[in-house]
C-alpha cells in the first residue's frame, strides 16, 4: 500500500487561518489514485490559533463542512482511505473526532478522541470520556484501522489497549506543538513496537526553525522509519505492506511469536497495574452532586455490616458511595470494622487493638448474621481494596481514640495511605473522623486527599462546621438531628460538602436533601436509591 502523510504549517497567527485551510485543500485536490491511504493532522478546520468567538463559530462550521466534503472527495476520487480529524458536533456537544473515509467515498467510521487536555474539557462534550470504551477498530478493504488523537499517544496504557484489538495501522491525527523532535520520534517508535502495528502519525509544523512539534511519521512494527518529517511543510509518501508482523523470539531460548504484544501478553498480569476498564467509577469530585452513601454496605438485615459481602453488595447494586469504619489491630492492621469492642459483630470479645490480625481471623464475624454467614472473617483495609478500589468513592471513617486511648501509631496510619497510593485511589476516597488530632495527622500524612469532619463532641451543627472550617476539611458528616437548615447552609457559603447520618425512609431523605444534604448515609441503599433515584 501506499500512503501520504500530510503536515501543515500552523500558524503563526489568527490572520493565517484561511490561508492554512486552503492550503489544506490544495493538498487533498494534489492525491492521485497511486495512493491507498491519505492521512491529515488533527484540527484541520482551524489550523491557526483562533480566538474564543471564533470556537464553534459559524466560519468554523462552514470550514469544518468543506473539509469533510473535499475529504470525501478526495476518497472518491483516488480510491483511496482518508483520515482527516475536525469538529463532530454530537448531540450532547462538539467532540474532537477523526473521520474515516473509505474508497467510495462514504463515511467508514469515526474516532472520538478519548483522552481530552485540560483545556478541552472545558470547550468539548467530554461525557463520553467518563465510560469504558472498547479500542475503536474501522475494517477498510481488509485492513484494521485503530486511532490515537495528540493527547492520547501519552497514555502507554491505551497502547496496550490497541495492541489486544490486533490492529494493522494505527492512524495519529496530532497537533502535538511542544515536545522535542527526539521524545516525539522515541514516542512514536515506541507505540509502533508495543503495539505490533503500523503507525501512520500527521501532526502540524511549528516553523523550519523550531526545535518542537511536528514529526509527522510512518513506523513500521519493528520501530523502524518508513519516513518522517522534523517541521518540514508538505507531504512524504512511503510503501508498505500492513499485513506483514514484526515476528520476534518470545526471550532468549524461546520460540517466535507472531509480534511483541503477543509476547507481552504472554506474562501479563492485570492486578499489577493501574485500575481500568468499566468498573472504574468516576473520580470523587466527579460525582454528580445528590447522592446515597451505603452505610457500612448492604447490611439492613440480611448481611452483616462491614463486611467484604455487604459492601461488595453494595456495590454491585450499582452504589456510587460506600462507608466503612476502620481501626487497627494490635500489630497495625487496618480492619473494617465499627466497634472497638468484637461483642456486638463477632463471637469474640475484648478491644479489637488488643488483637493481632492473625488473632482477629479466628474470631467469627459471620456469627450475629445467621446460620449462612457461619465462619465469616474479617476484613482488612488492604483486602477491601484488592477487591473494590476505584469502583466506587469510599468514605473511610477512620475511627479514633476515646476511653480506650490512641488506637494508631504512626506506622499505621502511614500504611492506610500506602494502601490507598497501592491502589491508585486517592481521588476515590476521602477520610472521615471526629478526632482533630487524627485530622492533623491525616493532613500531614496525605494532604490532597479530602477530609471530612465528624460529629465527636460537637456542640452544635454551627460548632461542628467551624472545626471542619479551622482544620482544613473538604465537609462534614452531620449527625442527626444535631444540626439546622442554617448550618448546611453555612457549610455551603464555605465551600464544605454536607453529608448527613443517617436516614432510611425516603420522605425523611427527601427533605434533607431539599435542605441541602449532599450525601445521604443509609442502612437500607436499595430501597432509597429506588425510591429517590440518586445513586
Amino acid at each position: 500500500m501506499k500512503a501520504r502523510i500530510v503536515q501543515y504549517r500552523f500558524g503563526p497567527g489568527p490572520s493565517d487561518l484561511q490561508k492554512n485551510f486552503d492550503w489544506i485543500l490544495s493538498e487533498l485536490d494534489a492525491c492521485d489514485s497511486s495512493l491507498d491511504i491519505v492521512v491529515l493532522p488533527e484540527g484541520c478546520q482551524a489550523p491557526a490559533p483562533i480566538a474564543p468567538a471564533e470556537i464553534g463559530s459559524a466560519a468554523e462550521a462552514a470550514r469544518n463542512d468543506a473539509l469533510l466534503s473535499k475529504c470525501a472527495e478526495t476518497a472518491r476520487r483516488c480510491g483511496a482511505a482518508v483520515f482527516v480529524n475536525a469538529r463532530f458536533n454530537s448531540p450532547s456537544g462538539p467532540r474532537n473526532s477523526t473521520f474515516a473515509f473509505a474508497p467510495d467515498g462514504t463515511l467508514a467510521g469515526r474516532y472520538d478522541k478519548q483522552n481530552l487536555t485540560p483545556g478541552e474539557h472545558k470547550t468539548l462534550d467530554d461525557s463520553y470520556t467518563r465510560d469504558f470504551n472498547a479500542p475503536a477498530i474501522v475494517e477498510i478493504a481488509g485492513v484494521r484501522y485503530a486511532f490515537l488523537t495528540c493527547y492520547d499517544f501519552y497514555f502507554v496504557e491505551q497502547w496496550a489497549a490497541l495492541a489486544r484489538v490486533k490492529p494493522d495501522v494505527v492512524i495519529g491525527c496530532s497537533r502535538q506543538r511542544t515536545d522535542a523532535h527526539a521524545a516525539l520520534s522515541f514516542q512514536n517508535r515506541t507505540c509502533a513496537y508495543a503495539t505490533g502495528a503500523y503507525v501512520l502519525r500527521a501532526t502540524v509544523s511549528m516553523g523550519e526553525n523550531s526545535q518542537t512539534g511536528g514529526c509527522s511519521c510512518a513506523i513500521a512494527p519493528s520501530g523502524k522509519v518508513l519516513g518522517a518529517f522534523t517541521n518540514e511543510v508538505g507531504h512524504f509518501d512511503v510503501e508498505f505492506d500492513p499485513h506483514a508482523k514484526f515476528l520476534k523470539k518470545a526471550g532468549y531460548a524461546g520460540d517466535v511469536v507472531s509480534t511483541h504484544p503477543e509476547y507481552v501478553e504472554r506474562g501479563r498480569r492485570p492486578c499489577k497495574y493501574r485500575p481500568a476498564g468499566s468498573a472504574i467509577a468516576p473520580f470523587s469530585a466527579e460525582l454528580p452532586e445528590k447522592r446515597l452513601c451505603a452505610h457500612r454496605g448492604i447490611h439492613n438485615g440480611t448481611l452483616p455490616e462491614n463486611s467484604l459481602p455487604s459492601l461488595g453488595a453494595a456495590v454491585s447494586l450499582g452504589a456510587s458511595e460506600i462507608e466503612f469504619d476502620l481501626w487497627p489491630s494490635r500489630d497495625g492492621v487496618a480492619v473494617a470494622i465499627h466497634d472497638c469492642t468484637l461483642e456486638r459483630v463477632s463471637d469474640g470479645s475484648g478491644l479489637v487493638m488488643d488483637r493481632t490480625f492473625d488473632e482477629l481471623r479466628r474470631v467469627d464475624f459471620g456469627a450475629k448474621s445467621g446460620d449462612r454467614w457461619h465462619g465469616l472473617g474479617p476484613v482488612a483495609f488492604g483486602e477491601l481494596m484488592d477487591r473494590l478500589a476505584c469502583h466506587c468513592t469510599m468514605n473511610v471513617h477512620v475511627k479514633g481514640k476515646g476511653a480506650i486511648g490512641e488506637p494508631w501509631t504512626v506506622e499505621a496510619l502511614a500504611d492506610v495511605v500506602r494502601i490507598i497510593d497501592d491502589h491508585d485511589a486517592r481521588r476515590h476516597v476521602y477520610f472521615m473522623t471526629s478526632d482533630d488530632a487524627l485530622q492533623e495527622r491525616l493532613a500531614a500524612l496525605a494532604p490532597d486527599i479530602p477530609r471530612f469532619m465528624g460529629w465527636g463532641g460537637s456542640r452544635s451543627g454551627a460548632h461542628q462546621v467551624q472545626r471542619a472550617r479551622e482544620l482544613g476539611c473538604a465537609g462534614l458528616q452531620f449527625l442527626k438531628p444535631n444540626f439546622t437548615a442554617a448550618d448546611v447552609a453555612r457549610a455551603h457559603e464555605l465551600g464544605l460538602r454536607a453529608n448527613c447520618f443517617w436516614s432510611d425512609d425516603p420522605e425523611e431523605a427527601r427533605k434533607l436533601l431539599d435542605m441541602g444534604m449532599d450525601t445521604i448515609l443509609t442502612n437500607d441503599w436499595l430501597r432509597l436509591s429506588t425510591a429517590l433515584s440518586l445513586r
